[in-house]
């Protein structure tokens, strides 16, 4: 039997109404400026997600190099997309918000200050005495910065990538079964139910919750672990109100944050596992799918509120298009991690002009 392995959270989607700003604002603010896929083609096998059809689309994956996830920047090409019925509340059930990693939070709160950033809050104090703050982007989502040193290279700015995200579930210990057992976070942080100081300044943010913040004890090795570095997830469970569903009465793709995704081998077996806790994969593409001129295995499944969480399993990573040049995956022993000078190479995907 094969070993499943998980690299790493690789993305998180982001329904967007225009692509090309999206990816400028997330290179320029972000710095997540290294364009890994540009791939506008038919998204067939979401249909069941989108109406009940395939819809024409375009989708862009930003990586920041300094280390972390990235962000799959998705846009409808010939529909409108639908903004959530209700205002985003702290510890609605979906993706509230990833968290981005600072390596000197004061100076990235003064950074992004600078840059007319919309801040959310000041910096504060979390319950793992972490230091973290909250911005907007121009679109309406929120995103955590939190200081984390664990970057890949070379630490230019204060700001890397994605290293954590934020759910909200109804209930936390039956959501464990996923992010715990089969996703492999079975550190527990914390588990504290309070009315949090650090959550005020965000809506809903002066209730009670249960949060409990997961890592991993093992480390993640192989492929792309080493940029994506030890990941965190958080679930967070609203105790005073009824949550709202994010994704209630509208599409995958729609504005906000579509699925979280994560690099991972072996994806018939990671499906087994699945599958044996009651959340079967509800997509699975075909072993081979191009996205752009990247290439891999992909399926979706819903968690246990129907959050959707997306695995790819890796097969080719373009460098440069005209010379032919890509990273394969495909044959390499799965536990041993790219060289550094390929994952570097992938500088050559970093967009430095824009219109």
């Amino acid at each position: 039997m094969a070993k499943k392995l998980i690299y790493g959270i690789q993305q998180i989607g982001i329904g967007v109404k225009n692509a090309e700003i999206a990816f400028k604002w997330y290179a320029q603010t972000l710095g997540a400026d290294a364009l890994i896929f540009d791939d506008s083609n038919e998204a067939t096998y979401m249909a069941k997600y989108m109406g009940g059809k395939s819809r024409s689309k375009r989708a862009l994956l930003a990586l920041n190099m300094q280390g972390g996830g990235g962000y799959e920047i998705w846009q409808y090409k010939k529909r409108e997309p639908k903004a959530p019925e209700n205002s985003f509340q702290i510890g609605d059930l979906g993706i509230n918000f990833p968290v981005v990693k600072s390596i000197d939070i004061a100076k990235t709160f003064a950074v992004l200050k600078a840059k007319n950033v919309t801040i959310l809050s000041d910096i504060v104090t979390e319950p793992d005495s972490i230091k973290a703050f909250y911005i907007k982007d121009p679109f309406e989502n929120i995103l955590k910065v939190k200081e984390n040193n664990q970057f890949y290279s070379n630490k230019n700015t204060s700001l890397a990538g994605v290293w954590a995200a934020v759910i909200g579930v109804s209930n936390i210990d039956e959501s464990l079964q996923l992010y715990s057992t089969v996703l492999g976070y079975d550190q527990v942080i914390y588990d504290e139910t309070a009315v949090f100081k650090d959550l005020k300044a965000l809506k809903n943010g002066g209730k009670k919750f249960r949060r409990i913040l997961l890592g991993h004890s093992e480390n993640r090795t192989g492929g792309f672990a080493k940029l994506f570095g030890a990941t965190q997830i958080e679930l967070i469970q609203a105790l005073d109100n009824k949550p709202n569903k994010i994704f209630d009465n509208r599409f995958w793709g729609d504005l906000g944050y579509i699925h979280l995704c994560f690099d991972v081998k072996n994806i018939n077996q990671l499906a087994k596992e699945c599958k044996a806790i009651g959340l079967p994969f509800q997509v699975m593409s075909e072993a081979s799918f191009d996205m752009g001129d990247a290439n891999g295995h992909w399926g979706y499944i819903e968690d246990s509120d129907g959050t959707l969480i997306e695995f790819i399993e890796t097969n080719k990573v373009p460098l440069i298009k005209k010379l032919g040049l890509n990273i394969n995956l495909k044959n390499r022993d799965p536990e041993k991690p790219l060289p550094n000078w390929m994952i570097k190479a992938m500088n050559f995907k970093r967009v430095k002009k824009f219109k």
